[in-house]
């Protein structure tokens, strides 16, 4: 375990590390006149970024947002949302699940374009030009990254430059070989930069996780536990790496996690679990060994516990979710 890497880890790097998405779907739309289309794609997060014009963002049960050049709008939980020209647009397109397109009414359509949608153009072209990006599974997004965040959070222009430039535009929307891990990545940048100014932006209420990490015996915890989950921790031993008792360290870290270290720890073994079954050729046995489970029983008994499956219906159900 290298000590540099411990002491020098910021709480968004520790976030984000993991962060990845496979089969992303962005959906490009050159747009004039009155347009507006709603987003039912279900995706546990999505961001829309504004290349040029201006965008309504109107979120379920929210206010409406206007977009300009260069903002970047992060959408999260799942929950349909519209992006119009005005607020009093009705929707006429439906985004759904995997990219599919119908009409209000529930007509398949071939492309998943807003009305009034034309070619991407030119950066001197007219009208409006928006990209927005859908994760279609939840892979290496952590519980919670998704609960510290609203609804919508919209990053403006003027605190932080989006990695989408029109460079970037033409080279993901052309149809070459390697595109959809060059989507996949992009929107991951896109993630991670939006972020990163959100979470330190002036006066941003960061969540209790976030404090965490800047406080000097609770902030060493954490990154011990990250760097090595499957370590046979036990308080007494985490208490001893930071340099405090058992109570102190449970008092500070409960205070400021909500949840005591050890707790903390199985719910970081089990979320790693999870993603480690992603991959097909993990066995439960070398899961639960990577994640500091006994054996591969009792991963299965805390992971049902946990999640109301067993590993293999967990594994079943991820592999039905991938494009």
């Amino acid at each position: 375990m290298d000590p540099l890497a411990l002491t020098s880890a910021d709480p968004l790097t520790d976030l984000l590390n993991g962060v990845r998405t496979s089969g992303a779907v962005f959906n490009q739309s050159s747009l004039s006149g009155p347009w507006a289309a709603r987003f039912e794609d279900g995706s546990p997060l999505a961001l829309a970024v504004l290349l040029r014009g201006s965008v309504w963002v109107i979120p379920r049960g929210g206010d409406p947002v206007r977009l300009g050049p260069g903002d970047v709008a992060v959408l999260c939980g799942g929950a349909p949302y519209v992006l119009a020209d005005d607020p009093a647009t009705r929707p006429e397109v439906v985004i759904r699940a995997g990219g599919r397109c119908t009409t209000a009414q529930g007509e398949e359509l071939v492309a998943a374009r807003a009305p009034g949608a034309d070619t991407p153009g030119t950066a001197e072209s007219a009208g409006t030009l928006l990209l927005s990006g859908l994760y279609t599974v939840d892979s290496g997004l952590p519980g919670r990254l998704l609960a510290a965040l609203p609804p919508l959070a919209v990053v403006e222009a003027s605190l932080g430059t989006c990695p989408v430039s029109w460079a970037t535009f033409e080279e993901i929307t052309r149809e070459e070989p390697g595109q959809q891990i060059l989507l996949d990545r992009t929107l991951d940048l896109m993630l991670i930069t939006a972020l990163r100014a959100w979470f330190t932006r002036p006066g941003a209420q960061v969540p209790a996780w976030y404090r965490a990490h800047s406080d000097p015996v609770v902030g060493l915890a954490l990154r011990l536990l990250h760097a090595d989950p499957g370590h046979p921790w036990t308080l007494a031993a985490l208490a001893a790496k930071t340099g405090v008792s058992r109570a102190n360290l449970a008092r500070r870290f409960t205070a400021l996690l909500g949840q005591p270290p050890m707790t903390y720890l199985r719910e970081r073994r089990l979320a790693l679990a999870a993603d480690l079954l992603r991959e097909p050729d993990a066995t439960l046995a070398a899961v639960a060994e990577r994640v500091g489970f006994s054996n591969a029983f009792a991963l299965s008994a805390a992971f049902k516990r946990e999640h109301g499956l067993s590993p293999s219906e967990y594994r079943t159900g991820a592999a039905r979710a991938e494009p």
